[in-house]
């Protein structure tokens, strides 16, 4: 029996998140790893709300059911909620975005992934390699043999 890998600890921008839940495609293998338990994606309260809020918009039309489905269903049973003990503060070029640094650095994640360049172009903050989705699922591909 082969040795069980040890699933990895990531942070999951807003923006890949809503891309994966509501367009798919080549994403949707985001969703297969974390119900897989491949990966373990984390949030804070603070990228949380932001995810919910975001797909509140209108133009994503998406109903309260269909909202709280998502919610239910796809993110509360696979990802965990981190504490943000240290905040993170004027790392990013924008300010905004060093919440999910806070995540990556109070849950100590081995990925951001991300399509963001703000985030991007610092490539690693603390233990936390920044990566973009298709760089991700390819090296996860490679290391985990799938």
């Amino acid at each position: 029996m082969g040795k069980k890998i040890a699933p990895q600890l990531v942070v999951i921008d807003t923006n890949v998140l809503v891309s994966c839940f509501l367009f798919g495609g080549r994403l949707e293998r985001l969703r297969d790893l974390w119900k897989k338990r491949t990966i373990v994606p984390l949030v804070s309260r603070a990228t949380f709300d932001e995810l919910r809020r975001v797909l509140s918009y209108p133009k994503f039309s998406l109903s309260h059911k269909e909202l709280q489905t998502i919610i239910d269903i796809e993110i509360l049973p696979y990802f965990e909620v981190i504490k943000i003990e240290c905040e993170i503060r004027d790392t990013c070029r924008d300010p905004h975005d060093d919440k999910f640094l806070a995540v990556a650095a109070n849950g100590m994640a081995s990925w951001l992934i991300t399509g963001d360049q703000d985030l991007l172009v610092l490539q690693v903050f603390q233990q936390t390699k920044i990566i973009t989705p298709a760089d991700f699922l390819n090296q996860i591909t490679d290391t985990q043999g799938f």
